[in-house]
């Protein structure tokens, strides 16, 4: 298990003969130091593109698709209709009664961290994370118009000057505009989007509608743009949290120092005087792209996110020297464990135990690949993250989209007429769940010579009711429930259902109340 220090950041792996260890003690808090993230091209770069295409395109574009519902339902195919209390999501409408959907759905999502966590370690961090994705973008927009890190540099450094103001108000003021409409595409979550629209700019809409915008603009303005890493490393509680999940199988992002160490740029001159370099150059590559600013060479730490920018970095300088790539990659504990055990074997770290005579990496050396992240547990989150989605899915479709409440009056529990007999009083809601008007008829149950009334529908007492129910929509019904007070029981439970002309049927269970000495 990998060990939390709450100075710091994961304990680093056991790597003798790093050059640059950990430090072992740092400040709970220290003034932010600049990052200039460099621009690199790469695999998971390209990975990083499609997914925030991929997510900012969801997030952006979905209120806006049309889901065809029948004429008396919203055609918005997302929408939280807080108004009436609905949560519609294509062809599935949630009711409050039925918020277990949405609780579901929460623990589906925190058992899919779990595995993700688990078997390919902090991925959630490094690709799909909202703030990940923000700050990708606002880093990307600084670089469009400051330029690349060397050019982003001098400019912070340089004096004030009109280029330079430019180009921070420039920047700036495409930042706020990416929150506006960050804060703008929420709202269109709450409301039918176009014709919310419209409203905002005629300023016709709720000052909530506004009030959301300006909050959303601001925080993503600042967590996105201005404290960027400090949200991670200070305000996110998943960096400790994700500790507890990961063992020797989970996949990380590895600075494999059985291969790079020792470090040096001239290895010829080495060759020369008889000692052996490893592969890592010390180019600092991998340190200039990280967006956290720190060096993966200094072991896993808590601010990694594991987004891997570092692996293309890295690869990249492989190239160019000729050599196999993977000197920074995604490994496992256990593998990495492995090849220090083959590189050490003579006490300390030697470039030549891990490679051939020709030069290349030996075939004992251990690669990680999908089989060093299956295993049982990964098969015990996945089966356990199924379940709960079939469970949901078929409780799904057998729902029946036709209920009723009942709420027995307290005071009085119940009234003795004057030929004897006992009313009880009650408050029915009938929930008709389709998108059509419904017939039902309401009858009851284990209930033998009761009769019906109600104020609106019924002045006369009848063994049930014709109700008619608008779409998508709760019927409230103010019943009363006569029953002979002759050997009547003090509490006589008694079931209200409702039948559609469909064959939908709702029923809920109820009592009645009674004197004692009627008994």
């Amino acid at each position: 298990m990998i060990i939390i220090d709450n100075t710091k950041g994961v304990a680093p792996r056991s790597q003798p003969g790093a050059s640059k260890p950990a430090p072992a003690d740092q400040p709970l808090y220290a003034p932010r130091t600049k990052i200039f993230p460099k621009s690199v091209q790469g695999r998971y770069r390209r990975l990083k593109w499609i997914i925030m295409a991929v997510t900012l395109g969801v997030y952006y574009l979905l209120p806006w698709l049309r889901w065809d519902r029948g004429p008396h339902a919203p055609d918005q195919a997302v929408l939280l209709d807080l108004a009436n209390r609905r949560f519609y999501f294509f062809f599935i409408e949630i009711w409050p009664q039925e918020f277990y959907y949405v609780a579901g759905l929460l623990v589906m999502a925190g058992v899919g961290l779990f595995l993700i966590n688990s078997t390919i370690g902090r991925a959630w961090c490094g690709y799909a994370c909202p703030q990940t994705v923000w700050v990708d973008l606002f880093i990307h927009i600084e670089r469009l118009i400051e330029g690349d890190r060397n050019a982003r540099i001098k400019l912070d450094n340089g004096r004030w000057s009109p280029t330079k103001l430019a180009k921070r108000i420039a920047k700036h003021g495409v930042w706020i505009l990416v929150g506006m409409a960050t804060g703008g595409a929420w709202i269109f979550y709450f409301a039918d989007a176009p014709t919310l629209l419209p409203q905002l700019f005629t300023l016709d809409a709720p000052l909530v509608a506004y009030a959301t915008i300006a909050i959303l603009t601001a925080t993503t303005y600042t967590f996105g743009g201005l404290m960027r890493e400090q949200v991670c490393t200070y305000m996110c509680p998943w960096p400790r949290i994700q500790a507890a999940m990961l063992d020797e199988n989970s996949l990380t992002v590895t600075y494999n120092d059985w291969r790079g160490e020792p470090r040096g740029k001239h290895a010829k001159k080495a060759a020369q005087t008889g000692d052996s370099l490893g592969d890592c150059v010390d180019c600092n590559a991998c340190v200039a792209v990280c967006p956290m600013g720190i060096d993966i060479r200094d072991g896993q730490q808590l601010e990694c996110i594991t987004c891997a920018l570092c692996i293309d970095a890295c690869d990249n300088v492989m190239d160019k020297l000729g050599r196999e790539r993977g000197l920074i990659s995604y490994a496992t504990l256990s593998d990495y464990d492995t090849n220090m055990a083959l590189a050490t074997a003579s006490g300390r770290i030697d470039p030549a135990a891990v490679r051939t005579p020709e030069g290349k990496l030996s075939d004992k050396v251990r690669r990680t690949d999908w089989r060093s992240v299956v295993r049982p547990r990964t098969f015990v989150y996945f089966a356990f993250w199924c379940a709960i989605g079939v469970a949901m899915l078929v409780t799904l479709s057998m729902r029946v989209p036709l209920g009723v409440n009942v709420l027995h009056d307290r005071n009085p529990q119940y009234v003795l007429l004057s030929d004897g007999s006992i009313r009880n009083g009650y408050d029915v809601k009938v929930l008709n769940m389709t998108a059509a008007p419904r017939e039902v008829l309401l009858t009851l149950e284990g209930l033998p010579g009761a009769t019906l009334t109600s104020p609106n529908l019924a002045e006369e007492p009848v063994s049930q009711l014709r109700l008619e129910l608008e779409p998508d929509a709760v019927l409230p019904v103010r019943l009363y429930v006569r029953m002979p007070g002759e050997d009547l029981a003090s509490q006589t439970d008694f079931t209200v259902a409702v039948r559609s002309a469909d064959g939908d049927e709702a029923r809920t269970l109820t009592r009645f109340e009674a004197p004692e000495v009627s008994r």
